[in-house]
């Protein structure tokens, strides 16, 4: 499952550097929407490393 949480985590990285370094400025929605996914991902991966998070996940969607 780390395999995962280390992709999840790349592609948060690849999208805050996308986010930051876009050419164009007009889209100003677009790019505060990929950083902000990018930054989801980052937290979300991080979240997962941590002990005690499967434990976590599974309480939330009600599995044994």
């Amino acid at each position: 499952m780390g395999v995962w949480y280390f992709l999840i985590l790349f592609v948060g990285l690849f999208l805050i550097f996308k986010g930051l370094f876009m050419k164009k400025q007009s889209l100003l929605i677009m790019k505060i929407g990929i950083l902000f996914v990018g930054l989801f991902c980052i937290s979300f991966s991080i979240f997962m490393f941590s002990p005690g998070s499967a434990e976590i996940i599974s309480d939330l969607l009600n599995w044994e």
